[in-house]
C-alpha cells in the first residue's frame, strides 16, 4: 500500500519496471524465533483496542473507500478471524466503505519476524494489503524518509500474484527505483497463506509460507537506503481502487468482500 500518489511511476514500479534485487524463490533460511505477541482474534466484536487503531477517511492514491473507525461493518472479530469487509452501502454518504487497522502507538517492531495468515478478497478493483510503516511518519518524518515495507500486496485484477516490496529515499517508486518482486499463488481468495517478513539489521527476507521469493540488503549507507533501524509499526487494510488497485476499474458488483485475517505473530530472534 503505497504512501503516495505519483501514480504512473507506482505502476511502472508495481508491473516489474522497476529494479529488483534477489528475485529467485529460495528455500526458507533456518532461524530460531520467540513468539513476543500475537492476535489469534479469539474475542469477537470489534478488534482489540490494545493492539489495533484505525485510519479514517479518504487517506491515499485516490482510493475509492472512505475507511471507518470502530463499525462492525467493515471491522470485526468473528469465528476465529479478523473481517475486513468493503462495502457498496453509502455509508453517512460515503459510497464504497472499508477498514485500514494499524498497530502505531500501541505495538511497534524493530527486527524480527512479522508473520500474517490470511485470505485475501477478490474481483476487480480490490487492493487488500499487510505492510508496515516507520514511526517517525507519525512524528515529523515524511514518506518514503520513514521507510516502508511491504510484506504483501495484491490487486484483484491479477488476483494469483502476490507482491513484496520495500520504499525508502533511496528506492521508491515515485522515482521509479523500488525493490521489490512477486510471486505467483494459486486462488489466494480461496485459501489461507502465510505472509511474512523476517528483518535482520543487515537485510530482509519476505516469505510467502515457505518460500523466500525477495530479499533486501543493507548497503550501509544510511538512512536514505536503510531506514529499517527504527521501530516500524504494522498495518492491515483493504482499499478499492486507486492508482494500482484500480488500474483496469473498479467493479462494484462484486461488493461485499471480506479479507479474512486468521492471525498476526510477531517474534524476535532467539538469542
Amino acid at each position: 500500500m503505497k504512501y503516495s500518489v505519483i501514480f504512473l511511476a507506482f505502476l511502472a514500479a508495481c508491473t516489474g519496471a522497476a529494479n529488483k534485487q534477489n528475485q529467485t524463490t529460495e528455500t526458507k533460511p533456518t532461524t530460531t524465533w520467540e513468539l513476543v505477541w500475537e492476535d489469534n482474534f479469539d474475542v469477537a466484536g470489534l478488534p482489540d483496542s490494545t493492539i489495533w487503531g484505525y485510519e479514517e477517511g479518504y487517506i491515499r492514491n485516490g482510493e475509492a473507500q472512505y475507511y471507518t473507525k470502530n463499525r462492525p461493518e467493515n471491522a470485526r472479530v468473528e469465528e476465529g478471524n479478523l473481517v475486513i469487509e468493503a462495502r457498496l452501502d453509502n455509508w453517512n454518504g460515503n459510497k464504497i466503505t472499508s477498514a485500514s487497522l494499524n498497530t502505531y502507538s500501541k505495538k511497534s517492531m524493530l527486527y524480527g519476524r512479522i508473520e500474517v495468515k490470511a485470505k485475501l478478497p477478490t474481483g476487480v478493483g480490490t487492493w487488500p494489503a499487510i505492510w508496515m510503516l516507520g514511526n517517525v511518519i507519525n512524528e515529523g518524518t515524511g514518506w518514503p524518509a520513514c521507510g516502508e515495507i511491504d510484506i504483501m500486496e495484491n490487486v484483484g485484477y491479477d488476483p494469483d500474484t502476490i507482491h513484496a516490496n520495500i520504499h525508502t529515499e533511496a528506492y521508491n517508486h515515485s522515482i521509479g527505483t523500488n525493490k521489490g518482486n512477486r510471486i505467483g499463488v494459486a486462488k489466494p481468495f480461496e485459501n489461507y497463506n502465510i505472509y511474512a517478513v523476517e528483518w535482520f539489521e543487515d537485510h530482509m527476507d519476505f516469505f510467502l509460507n515457505d518460500s523466500l521469493y525477495f530479499s533486501f540488503q543493507n548497503e550501509g549507507t544510511g538512512n536514505s537506503v536503510w531506514p529499517f533501524d527504527k521501530p516500524h509499526y504494522l498495518l492491515v487494510n483493504f482499499a478499492i481502487g486507486g492508482a494500482w488497485g484500480g488500474q483496469k476499474g473498479v467493479d462494484e458488483a462484486i461488493l461485499p468482500q471480506k479479507y479474512y485475517i486468521d492471525y498476526v505473530k510477531v517474534y524476535q530472534q532467539k538469542k
